[in-house]
């Protein structure tokens, strides 16, 4: 029986009885639902999926797999027809047209981030069942797409509150490019999307809370402290999971971190890095810095 989510993973599933599934949607495993996850462009669907299959899954409803005959993970999660999708160097920058324009570029970027971290998560999970696994790996996976899922909820509200919407302007391709390029290697995953990218909401996200209550956005800054609290669990089960495949295959994991960084993440990591908050989570600064002189 899987372990009840944590503290943090059932404050996610609070007020989401509205996420009603459609009649003709069934989820038969943990993969089947994660595929379903990220195949689906409908954005109010992929968040109920999300609550559905993690609820399902914390009850000790769902299988990790049906076995063999399943269909494989998407090459790429589906998506609806706005925004459109820019390279990062065509991008409009964030702070033009005043403070307003500013802060619906801030939520719009922070809900395509986390728009992704949901299909990302979900990859993460339904990808590499063919990897023996302990059935605890699942439990935290599952809590963390749960939060994405929350966060992602959490971003469009404020959005909506101040007239605007996901779709609105712009976004990049850029992290589900890097996801493409760890699609074969479990370890590799780990390494640059919970160690990197979720390590750096770790090193920015306290400077966009200090922002946004200056500014007198107190809904936003509640907002930033809720992802912020939950992507430390997500950088501990990172760290967490890190080590354990580098322990199992008799492996050191800094050096092997720093390999794969260096081999899958495009540019340098660059400080100023929260060593505190990414210490907390099991990412000592041995993993991270030793980047800086190599980038």
């Amino acid at each position: 029986m899987p372990k009840l989510p944590g503290k943090n993973g059932a404050d996610a599933f609070a007020g989401q009885a509205h996420l009603a599934l459609p009649k003709d949607v069934t989820v038969k495993s943990l993969k089947d639902g994660a595929r379903q996850i990220l195949e689906t462009p409908d954005l109010d669907l992929k968040v109920a999926l999300a609550y559905h299959v993690a609820n399902k899954w914390f009850k000790g409803a769902l299988s990790i797999t049906r076995g063999t005959g399943e269909k494989p993970m998407p090459d790429r999660p589906g998506r609806p027809a706005k925004p459109e999708l820019l390279p990062p160097r065509d991008m409009p920058k964030r702070n033009q047209g005043g403070h307003k324009s500013g802060q619906v570029a801030l939520l719009h970027s922070l809900a395509h981030i986390e728009l992704n971290a949901v299909d990302l998560t979900w990859d993460l999970i339904g990808r590499f069942t063919n990897i023996p696994m302990p059935r605890s790996y699942y439990d935290d996976w599952v809590q963390v797409g749960l939060e994405e899922a929350k966060h992602f909820t959490l971003i469009q509200e404020r959005l909506a509150k101040i007239g605007h919407a996901y779709g609105d302007l712009p976004a990049h391709d850029g992290l589900w490019q890097t996801a493409q390029s760890t699609g074969t290697d479990l370890l590799a995953r780990l390494a640059i999307i919970p160690l990197v990218l979720e390590a750096r909401g770790l090193d920015i996200t306290p400077y966009m809370i200090e922002k946004a209550v200056a500014a007198g956005d107190e809904d936003t800054a509640r907002v930033l402290h809720i992802i912020y609290r939950d992507e430390k669990g997500h950088v501990a089960f990172g760290a967490k999971w890190f080590r354990f495949m580098c322990d199992r295959q008799r492996i050191r994991p800094e050096p092997r971190f720093q390999q794969l960084v260096k081999q899958h993440f495009k540019g340098p990591l660059k400080p100023p890095f929260n060593d505190r908050a990414r210490s907390e989570a099991g990412l000592t600064p041995g993993f991270y810095r030793p980047l800086i002189k190599l980038t």
